[in-house]
């Protein structure tokens, strides 16, 4: 399970009413899809798939909101609630598992042959994989727990470090790209891990 300690403070911030809640939302989507990362998308947590949206889920004063991508509003009048299960106000209120392991499989299918969970193909062909460099392969082997990072990243991710370190225009930049990614990927930090921050 790929956890994000944003999420952790996002529910230990949340309502009482909400936590309990937002913590079974969570595990739903991580036993439904045990290869979802986790992030915080406009202030609110979201699961992704390949660096795509599958669902989010947020916490209000009094009800919380579950959407999954691409999947319209069944659930929910307009003007309701967020999400296509209306407000949640208690455990008892989250859809039945099946339906939402069903839903989230779906959209996990629809970002994997069209490249979005949204019903519609973006039109663009996802991009050909990096070739591993030798010399961070090497680099790599030394340090375990940063290839261990590295490989349980998702595509987007892996790209992000092996892009920065092939485009080096000399040897000593590349170098020094490649001591540093080792460094950041044995804490287990993505290649932008700054930026994610603020």
């Amino acid at each position: 399970m790929n956890t994000d300690r944003r999420v952790d403070a996002y529910i230990e911030a949340a309502a009482p009413f909400a936590q309990p809640i937002l913590v079974a939302l969570r595990a739903q989507v991580h036993d439904a899809l045990p290869e979802a990362e986790e992030t915080i998308k406009w202030g609110f947590p979201h699961f992704t798939v390949g660096g795509k949206n599958i669902c989010g889920m947020a916490a209000f004063k009094a009800h919380c909101a579950f959407t999954i991508h691409g999947d319209g509003r069944q659930g929910a009048k307009a003007g309701e609630a967020l999400g296509q299960y209306g407000k949640i106000i208690d455990v008892a209120d989250l859809p039945a598992k099946a339906d939402l392991v069903a839903k989230l499989a779906a959209a996990r299918d629809r970002i994997l042959t069209q490249g979005t969970a949204l019903g519609k193909p973006t039109g663009r062909k996802p991009k050909p994989e990096i070739a591993m460099p030798d010399d961070f392969a090497a680099a790599l082997g030394a340090v375990p727990a940063a290839k261990a990072s590295l490989d349980g990243f998702a595509p987007s991710h892996r790209r992000e470090y092996l892009e920065w370190i092939t485009e080096a225009k000399t040897e000593s930049t590349r170098s020094k790209r490649i001591a540093q990614a080792v460094a950041w990927l044995a804490e287990g930090k993505k290649r932008n891990w700054k930026y994610e921050k603020c």
